[in-house]
C-alpha cells in the first residue's frame, strides 16, 4: 500500500491515507482535527477515499470524520463498540478491501476499549496503542493496563519485525520505525513481565 503520513491539528497528531498500488481508491486512518489536509492530499493524488476509519473514539482523533464522510462519500468505519456514529463496525480480523489491497482490523484495548490498529500486510497503523519509544495511555476512561501490555505482547509482537510501525501522534524521535526496532527500543515492548511494564514512565 502506498501511505501519506499528515500531522493534523494542535496535539501533533498524525492522519494517514493509503491506497493500493496503482489504484485510486483510498482509506483515511483517523482524521484529526481538520480535513483540507487529507483532502488535499487525495486531490493531489488523484485519490477517492471510500473508507475513513476510527482507531478509537477520542475526540482528537474522529473531530472531523464526518465532515471528511460529508466531503468524499466515504463511509465512516468504528469497531463494534465505539460510541461514535459510524456507518460501518468492525471487529477483530475484518478486512476491508480496497482495489488490489487490503487492510486488516486488529482489536487492540488497552488505550480505550474501542482501540483497533489497521495492517496491510507490512505496515502497522496503531492509533493510540503504540507510539515511537512508548505506548498510550492507560488513565483514562476505558482504559485498562492489562488489556494494553496484552496487546502489546501476545499481539502486535506477534507480527513480523519488519512491519513498519505508524502511530497516531508525532511524539517520537522519528515518524515511524520497524516493529523490530521498536522491540528493542521501546521499554513497553522489551518489558519482560507486566510488573515490569507497570514500572515503565
Amino acid at each position: 500500500m502506498r501511505v501519506r503520513q499528515l500531522v493534523v491539528g494542535p496535539m501533533q497528531n498524525f492522519s494517514y491515507l493509503l491506497t493500493g498500488a496503482g489504484d485510486t481508491d483510498g482509506i483515511v486512518i483517523d482524521s484529526g482535527w481538520e480535513t483540507s489536509p487529507i483532502l488535499r492530499a487525495a486531490h493531489e493524488g488523484g485519490v477517492k477515499v471510500r473508507y475513513a476509519v476510527a482507531t478509537h473514539h477520542h475526540f482528537d482523533h474522529t473531530a472531523s470524520l464526518k465532515e471528511l464522510a460529508v466531503a468524499t462519500g466515504a463511509k465512516v468505519v468504528a469497531h463494534e463498540r465505539s460510541p461514535i456514529d459510524h456507518d460501518t463496525s468492525v471487529a477483530d480480523g475484518d478486512v476491508l478491501r480496497l482495489g488490489t489491497g487490503q487492510v486488516r482490523i486488529i482489536y487492540t484495548p488497552g488505550h480505550t476499549v474501542d482501540s483497533v490498529c489497521l495492517f496491510d500486510g507490512e505496515n502497522l497503523f496503531t492509533g493510540d496503542t503504540l507510539f515511537i519509544g512508548n505506548c498510550g495511555r492507560t488513565d483514562l476512561p476505558g482504559g485498562s493496563p492489562e488489556d494494553m501490555f496484552r496487546s502489546l505482547h501476545d499481539v502486535i509482537l506477534k507480527l513480523p519485525p519488519s512491519t513498519v510501525v505508524y502511530p497516531g501522534h508525532d511524539y517520537g524521535d522519528v515518524p515511524s520505525r520497524t516493529l523490530g526496532e521498536e522491540a528493542l527500543s521501546n521499554p513497553t515492548l522489551s518489558a519482560a513481565t507486566y510488573r515490569e511494564f507497570l514500572k515503565v514512565p
